[in-house]
Formats: C-alpha cells, sequence, structure tokens
C-alpha cells in the first residue's frame, strides 16, 4: 500500500505492485513521503490538516481536500488556485505537516529550555539533563560567540542559542519515524534565513553606527568606483544569508533522499537476497544523519556568528 496524490491534491492510500507505480517510476511515488503534505501519517490513522485561505479579502476554513474543491479551488504547483480562471488564493496560511513538527520542535525548545534552567538553578553544579545542556551553552559561547564575536557577542548569545537548539531538534525530529523534517523545506530554511539576515544587520549597525554602516558599502574607494563596487557589496549582503538557507535545505533533503533510493532498491530487485545490504547502508545513512543533524545546526550558528562578528569588529578596527 502507497500513497498517491490525487489531482486535486488530496493524499489517498492505493494498493500497487511492488516496484511499480502509476508513472512507472517507483522513485517518484517513494520521494513523495520526502515532501511536505496536508497530512499526518501516524500508526494505523491519517489526520487531515486544516486549508486556511485568505481570498478577495475573505477568510476561508477547509477541513480537507475535498471541501476545498467543492469551494471551487484546487491546487497546482503546490499553490492553491482558483478552478475557475487559475489565479492563487491571495494568501496561503495552510497548516502542513512541516508547520506542525516546526510547532512540536518549538514546544520541545521551550519546555526543556525552562526544564534546564530550573534544575541548574537548585544546584550549584549542574547535573544530569542540566548539566547536558549546560555543555551545549557553555561550548557556543566558548568555542563560538567570543571567538568570532568579541565579548559583545556575549549580547546575541541568547539568540544564537535559541537558533542551535531549535535547528537541532528540528533536525533529530526528522528521524522520529511519522515525524517529518521541517529544515528539508526551504521555506522553513529560508525564514531562518530572513532573521539571521535582520540580525546581522542590526548587530553591524549596533556597533558602527549608521554613518560607518553606510560607509563600509564603498569598501574605502574612490567615489568613481562607487557605481561597480556600491551593488556589489549590497549583493553579498544577501548571498550570506541565501547560502545559510540552501546549505541547511539541501544538506536535510539529501540524506532522506539517499534513505528513499537505498530502500527502493529492494522493490526494484524484488530479491531477499539483496534487502540485507540496502538495508545495512540505511542504517549507515541513519547514522550519518544523527551527527549531520548536530553538524548543520552547529554550522548555521557557527556562521551566523561570523557574519555578524565581521559586522561589529569592523568599528574596533576603525578604533586602532
Amino acid at each position: 500500500m502507497l500513497l498517491q496524490e490525487s489531482p486535486q491534491g488530496q493524499h489517498r492510500v492505493s494498493p500497487a505492485p511492488a516496484g511499480e507505480s502509476k508513472d512507472g517510476n517507483l522513485f517518484v511515488k517513494l520521494l513523495h513521503h520526502t515532501r511536505d503534505s496536508h497530512e499526518l501519517e501516524l500508526p494505523g490513522a491519517t489526520i487531515d490538516l486544516p486549508y486556511i485561505l485568505i481570498d478577495k479579502g475573505q477568510l476561508h476554513i477547509f477541513k480537507n481536500g475535498e471541501l476545498l474543491e467543492e469551494a471551487g479551488y484546487t491546487t497546482q504547483a503546490n499553490k492553491i488556485v482558483r478552478a475557475q480562471d487559475g489565479i492563487p488564493a491571495t494568501l496561503d496560511l495552510s497548516i502542513t505537516k512541516h508547520v506542525v513538527f516546526l510547532w512540536v520542535a518549538a514546544l520541545l525548545v521551550i519546555l526543556l529550555a525552562v526544564t534546564a534552567a530550573r534544575k541548574n538553578m537548585k544546584r550549584l553544579v549542574p547535573k544530569g539533563f542540566g548539566n547536558l545542556v549546560e555543555v551545549f551553552v557553555v561550548f557556543i559561547r566558548d568555542e563560538i560567540v567570543l571567538p568570532n564575536m568579541g565579548k559583545g557577542g556575549i549580547y546575541y548569545l541568547p539568540y544564537l542559542l535559541t537558533t542551535f537548539f531549535f535547528i537541532l531538534v528540528m533536525n533529530l525530529l526528522g528521524m522520529v519515524p511519522y515525524a517529518a523534517t521541517s529544515t528539508a523545506n526551504v521555506n522553513v530554511t529560508g525564514g531562518l534565513a530572513v532573521i539571521a539576515f535582520l540580525m546581522i544587520q542590526y548587530s553591524s549597525i549596533r556597533a558602527q553606527g549608521l554613518r560607518h554602516y553606510l560607509a563600509h558599502l564603498t569598501g574605502g574607494v574612490h567615489w568613481l568606483l562607487w557605481p561597480i563596487l556600491v551593488p556589489i557589496e549590497i549583493l553579498g549582503l544577501f548571498t550570506k544569508p541565501f547560502a545559510l538557507m540552501i546549505r541547511l535545505f539541501a544538506n536535510m533533503t539529501g540524506g532522506h533522499i539517499v534513505i528513499v533510493s537505498l530502500i527502493g532498491l529492494i522493490f526494484i530487485f524484488k530479491s531477499y537476497v539483496i534487502a540485507p545490504v540496502p538495508i545495512a547502508f540505511v542504517l549507515g545513512i541513519n547514522m550519518l544523519e544523527l551527527f549531520v543533524a548536530f553538524l548543520q545546526a552547529y554550522i548555521f550558528t557557527m556562521l551566523t556568528s561570523l557574519f555578524m562578528g565581521l559586522g561589529m569588529q569592523t568599528e574596533e578596527r576603525h578604533g586602532h
């Protein structure tokens, strides 16, 4: 039994011979499970997630895709459009699987942080779970923030800690059965990159002042070269968060695709003799993904602090 997507954007369960799909491509069907959807797949049940639209100044809420279709809407290229004219809805606020697990990750971060803080407040020397969290906090402070941002970076430590733990929990949730990796959605990583971009600019302006911040866009060269250099510098402001976005998205998506491809080999060869080999590789990739979950959270946090530190330390160099 495999899930497939209907033209209206709904997912239904239908029998299919092993190794075959409606379009003859097994991997197209298997990769469906790595994408976002409007359903939560649980053991023995499937929960429909609501469609929430604002169209023509009105709020529309539909419990499932069937009601959405009855109201005159359909999905095209992952966008909800009006069936009669094909114009997209004004604003799509629908709750999807990735949104649900993003909320779950945020709730877990809050609960874990509050629990660790309360435990550490009761003891002079942290123990147990509080000590585990303290290890990460001290590591990020001493090995990331202070080397890249100096003592002024302590002011931004709460933001960087939140970023690290939030990304880490979202990454780890993707390894839980029936869960999903929200960071495998480019919209999620894009949102994180936008916040990082704002923090990078804020920290630079706060450290340098607006005048010096704007002056650095000229690179200190003759004003005749400004038409060439200023656009390049402005472009550089956006390439940094863009790289953060794509790096996190690509790394968290790639592992899932490799695992799905290895599992697909079992259905292609249709042999119990071949099955142990892909399964062994899948176990290895799972262990690698566990490492990557921590690594990508670290890299995103480290690069963000590095980009913030570059702007913050410019004023110090001017002073010297």
